[in-house]
């Protein structure tokens, strides 16, 4: 599914403020993209990126990993390698509730990547956590297959793709 971006703001105004799903977490941005969109696919995993590597590996062109690492800074859940996965792979990027290393290579790569911070520490590799559950944190809910629009100024979750209204 090829879907068109709509900056956040614009979305609000088209959804609602009431009615628009808008992610609390005050993300830093660390990709090359900063404005990315995509189909939402989920890990939780917990100081353990085994997983998350595993899906940036697999191609999903467009998508959008969201990555609840619990808000633990303590280790990476992603680098560059795995970055370099899911660009070669077709994501659009990554939102992690947790931390990324390598951010200086990460942010030259045509990629989003929405995180809580840095931690040159690297996670294990055991591939422990769950992967296209509901995950919730920053106040909303990140459903597998929902869409996902991101920029500067923040997240928005819709259940359909929006249409940009004809002026």
């Amino acid at each position: 599914m090829t879907l068109t971006f709509i900056p956040t703001a614009d979305l609000v105004d088209i959804i609602g403020a009431e009615d628009a799903r808008s992610c609390d977490t005050q993300f830093r941005d660390f990709g090359g993209n900063t404005d990315f969109c995509g189909v939402i696919s989920t890990v939780s995993c917990y100081q353990d990126n085994g997983l998350v590597k595993t899906v940036l590996n697999e191609p999903n062109p467009g998508g959008v990993l969201v990555i609840d690492g619990y808000a633990s800074l303590h280790t990476a859940l992603m680098g560059d390698l795995i970055a370099q996965a899911g660009v070669d792979n077709g994501w659009a990027g990554v939102v992690i509730n947790g931390a990324i290393r390598d951010s200086a290579a990460v942010g030259t790569m045509s990629f989003g990547c929405k995180a809580l911070g840095t931690n040159p520490r690297k996670s294990a590799k055991d591939g422990i956590g769950e992967r296209d559950a509901v995950l919730n944190f920053g106040g909303v809910d990140f459903v597998p297959g929902h869409i996902l629009y991101a920029d500067a100024d923040g997240i928005i979750i819709t259940e359909d793709p929006i249409e940009t209204p004809q002026t």
